[in-house]
């Protein structure tokens, strides 16, 4: 009996093993441990790859981010550049017209007495009227308009000097400007020789010189494309003793430049 049941035991053992599997060692289970240790440093390595690659497409996108900024400032720099210079371009032929009309003296007195340092000698008062239009023919902008003082000489002495006032003149618009301009107790040394007499003022023709410079100047795109226009005026007047208050034409006896 003992010997029948040791071996009916051995049997069933050997009868649950099905063919083709095999019996599990204790050897076995360090095999399978280094199995799983392996995998996991495989993932491991897989997950910081994955990292890396993130991390330089990130570097990427924030490099072409600064690029597109850095290429749109520059763009827009470029683009504004070459608008204010087209803007400056077409305003430049658009100059102001200024166009002299005529002259009159109210008073030409010529009285001996002396200078500030006791000089004996010619002294001359005199006020006359300078009258002229003065027309912005630009389309798109204004101007501001300043001027040099209106010298009034004779034999290269100024003996009348007036100031016009500052003004903004619209786009395409005109106005009449008047001006006084006038000189008191002008010392005129060797030169009042000539028009020196017993009435207190000259019997003959005297030739005089107007001359003064306007300024006007443009703000076409703020204080960024401002163009400035310069006009040099000149003048040749022949004062008439027998024409005292009546207006002399400047037409055609002034230069511009």
């Amino acid at each position: 009996m003992g010997r029948h049941s040791r071996e009916s035991s051995s049997s069933r053992f050997s009868g649950s093993l099905k063919p083709g599997s095999r019996k599990i060692s204790p050897n076995d289970a360090p095999s399978r441990g280094a199995h799983r240790k392996g995998n996991k440093q495989w993932k491991e390595c897989d997950v910081i790859e994955e990292e890396g690659l993130l991390e330089d497409e990130e570097r990427e996108q924030g490099l072409s981010r600064r690029c597109y900024v850095l290429a749109f400032v520059l763009g827009f720099f470029l683009l504004f550049s070459l608008f204010s210079l087209i803007l400056w371009g077409a305003s430049r032929p658009q100059k102001p017209k200024i166009t002299m009309k005529s002259i009159r003296f109210e008073q030409f007195k010529i009285q001996a007495g002396s200078d500030f340092t006791g000089v004996a000698t010619d002294m001359i008062t005199m006020n006359s009227t300078v009258k002229m239009i003065y027309r912005n023919t630009g389309t798109f902008f204004g101007v501001h308009v300043t001027s040099t003082p209106l010298d009034l000489s004779y034999a290269q002495i100024t003996i009348a000097s007036g100031t016009m006032k500052k003004f903004h003149q619209s786009r395409k618009s005109q106005r009449s400007l008047t001006v006084i301009v006038m000189g008191n107790k002008v010392p005129l040394y060797g030169s009042g020789a000539s028009l020196s007499s017993s009435t207190g003022t000259t019997s003959l023709p005297v030739s005089l010189k107007l001359s003064f410079v306007v300024r006007s100047r443009a703000y076409v795109l703020g204080k960024l494309v401002k163009p400035k226009f310069y006009k040099k005026i000149e003048c040749d007047v022949t004062f008439d003793p027998k024409k005292l208050n009546v207006p002399i034409s400047l037409k055609k006896a002034c230069t511009y430049d």
